[in-house]
């Protein structure tokens, strides 16, 4: 109680700051997993949660049954692992890259540039993208056409739409990652890079052996937590940019959720849905802690 209290002491501006966040995250994070019983019961919204019939493991065990449950939880692990494999060297590359540049304005310009798609929604660059990538029209498909091939209907079709989905996430995100990679290299004292030069090393020497070791603490923390999110593959992007035609290779655990709930009005098995997949996000989540406290020193509290 001691400790608590030396913790405490001259913190409690921080502590109040917190306190709206906190409440906020109680009413909008907690006290909707009263609704988690609805994937035990044969819910009637007429009845209301407490009074709907026990229905016990049946949507679990109809779940399972299902063809397109194997099929969405394929997508998602897909989908996410090819975003983190692909994206992940990104920001790493970008924040090496910007660190050269000697020329303040340029760099700021350039930041800037890179950081603007991360806070446009996926609402308006969605919309975006169905018209660059339109088969009447579009700007890719003009282009395209200027050597001789037909036009694609790219998010229409399987073979592509995964390819796209991935190449739009590391493209709006990638620029704000980098801050945290920037901040790593900044922290470098320059008098290694010196010391490297007069020792001979080229600019390749000095990133391999100098600024590629300062940063690896933070490469491996960011690695280690992005396997608690293996399960998210984005709804917001997938929502705005799939179609039925896509399904076979779009189609997510959220985007399923959705149409089972929200289409279908079948809440019970939605709600088994979401919450097996809430179930495995939380051991992948746990695990991905420990592997940071055990491998980058990194606590929670």
């Amino acid at each position: 109680m001691q400790d608590l209290r030396k913790r405490l002491k001259g913190k409690s501006a921080l502590y109040l700051m917190v306190l709206p966040g906190l409440a906020a995250m109680i009413v909008f994070n907690y006290l909707p997993l009263y609704g988690i019983q609805i994937a035990f019961k044969d819910f009637m919204p007429r009845r209301g949660i407490w009074n709907s019939p026990s229905a016990g493991w049946e949507y679990f065990e109809y779940m399972l049954s299902l063809p397109d449950t194997y099929k969405v939880l394929k997508n998602t692990l897909v989908i996410a692992l090819k975003k983190i494999i692909f994206g992940f060297p990104v920001p790493i590359i970008a924040a090496i890259l910007l660190n050269e540049i000697t020329s303040k304005w340029y760099k700021k310009s350039l930041q800037t540039i890179i950081y603007l798609p991360h806070f446009i929604s996926w609402v308006i660059l969605g919309g975006m993208l169905k018209n660059m990538l339109s088969t009447d029209g579009g700007m890719i498909n003009n282009l395209i056409g200027l050597f001789g091939v037909e036009p694609i209907y790219f998010l229409g079709s399987n073979q592509w739409f995964q390819t796209i989905l991935v190449t739009s996430d590391i493209w709006k995100g990638f620029g704000f990652a980098t801050i945290v990679y920037l901040a790593a290299i900044t922290g470098i004292d320059p008098e290694q890079y010196e010391a490297a030069k007069i020792d001979g090393a080229n600019w390749m020497q000095c990133t391999r052996n100098v600024t590629m070791p300062a940063m690896m603490p933070i490469v491996m923390l960011t690695a280690i937590l992005s396997i608690g999110g293996i399960m998210n593959a984005n709804f917001d992007q997938i929502f705005n940019m799939y179609n039925v035609q896509v399904y076979e290779t779009g189609d997510i655990i959220d985007t399923f959720v959705y149409r089972i709930s929200l289409v279908d009005f079948n809440y019970s098995l939605g709600t088994a849905v979401g919450l097996f997949k809430s179930v495995i996000s939380f051991i992948l989540l746990v695990v991905s802690y420990v592997m940071a406290y055990k491998f980058s020193d990194y606590r929670i509290f």
